[in-house]
């Protein structure tokens, strides 16, 4: 069966592009960024050629094919589960019902392409009411880049039920994923995905979590290797009273390219939102790409809403690009902001250091750390954590070394 739907989110009114308010990015005339066509079938999108504004920053032809025809199955990687007790986890032939219980239909060709390619389904259950203490560990691995991949996974949380669950990338592979997310009423979710990919591979990722009245929701993606990653995260309401923090950290090397592209969609009344990704890059044309959207719908009165990136630049020859956007259709609002930032060193920082005796290197890491520490507290995932302060001192390693040419 084959699904269309010429809006990510249905069933909620849209004000006419006079009606709305937007700004900190381009905006098609009459067009919202909720009004992506969405389509389980691949068909129904043309190949995307660069030109179109939700793939203008994508290097195309690193993506091998994913996004035209290129072959894709189920062989390029191997799924390891770790999950405490009342957690059901699971892999299973996908059958139809496995898809689309978050509200999600297909809004790129990728994305489609894996929906109507993928044999497997992941799925984690979470039972109403279970206060799962230790986290749910999924361990992908690709088994090399030649062969490409489809994946999909479905996170599910019972009503007033706590859970964490983490997912590390690992290995080389060409990877393109589904992920769906339900938060049921009064649950508290934090979903973490963490690409540790070799250095070769290329991973593409739609995300869409809906979430339940008085619900939590926390995602977080962490992104240090990789070829190639784009992730695009959906977040959308089903109940007044929700809440979504989403968390990401990302360094980008010389080549590297890693794109996050975010959408909350303030469909009810007294939601909220917050926004935090900050990223560093280093090398020859290392490239990072943050997208911010988020949408207050008339109906969505009383939501509160504020996205933030930074990015801070360590060598030539980086490139950050960030575009916050924000869509405003109710002025009955306790709060609605944004912000973006890309930046070098901190001179008065590192001033200060050096004036109390701080050798340079040294105030550099310090600065570095200071810059992360932040993510790693809001993240509150003490295995994530430690793993996330080996990466940053790998690359703290790469950066101080002086093969990148760092200036002050």
């Amino acid at each position: 069966m084959t699904i269309d739907n010429p809006v990510l989110s249905t069933d909620h009114s849209q004000a006419s592009a006079d009606e709305a308010h937007s700004h900190g990015g381009p905006a098609a005339a009459g067009a919202s960024y909720a009004d992506r066509f969405a389509s389980t079938d691949p068909a129904a999108f043309e190949a995307p050629t660069g030109r179109e504004e939700e793939w203008r920053f994508t290097p195309l032809r690193r993506l091998r094919g994913l996004q035209e025809d290129a072959a894709i199955d189920g062989s390029g990687i191997q799924v390891e589960i770790s999950a405490p007790e009342g957690v059901v986890v699971e892999q299973r032939p996908v059958e139809a019902s496995d898809r689309g219980i978050s509200g999600y239909v297909p809004i790129d060709r990728v994305s489609a392409r894996v929906w109507a390619s993928t044999a497997e389904v992941t799925v984690v259950d979470v039972p109403a009411e279970a206060e799962i203490a230790e986290p749910v560990f999924l361990t992908v691995t690709g088994q090399g880049e030649d062969t490409a991949t489809a994946g999909h996974t479905l996170i599910r949380v019972g009503a007033h039920a706590r859970a964490t669950v983490v997912t590390f990338f690992e290995g080389s592979a060409t990877f393109a994923e589904n992920v769906e997310i339900v938060v049921g009423d009064g649950a508290a979710l934090t979903v973490v995905s963490y690409q540790d990919w070799a250095r070769d591979a290329v991973h593409h990722s739609n995300a869409h979590a809906v979430i339940g009245r008085d619900a939590e929701l926390k995602h977080v993606s962490i992104s240090f290797g990789g070829d190639l990653v784009r992730h695009d995260t959906t977040a959308v309401y089903q109940g007044p009273g929700g809440g979504v923090e989403l968390l990401g950290l990302y360094f980008a090397d010389a080549g590297q390219h890693i794109e996050h592209r975010l959408f909350v969609d303030h469909n009810e009344p007294k939601t909220r939102s917050n926004v935090l990704y900050k990223g560093a890059l280093q090398g020859q044309d290392a490239h990072a790409v943050w997208i911010g959207n988020v949408l207050i719908r008339p109906e969505a009165e009383g939501i509160d809403t504020y996205e933030l990136n930074r990015n801070l630049v360590l060598t030539d020859g980086a490139r950050a690009d960030s575009v916050p956007n924000l869509e405003i259709e109710t002025g009955e609002i306790e709060g609605a902001g944004h912000a973006s930032a890309t930046g070098r060193f901190d001179d008065e920082q590192l001033f200060y250091l050096r004036s109390r005796g701080v050798p340079e290197e040294a105030a550099r890491r310090l600065v570095l750390r200071g810059f992360f520490a932040e993510m790693i507290n809001k993240i509150g995932v003490p295995a994530v954590g430690e793993r996330m302060l080996a990466a940053i001192e790998a690359e703290l390693e790469v950066a101080m070394s002086g093969e990148l040419g760092v200036e002050a």
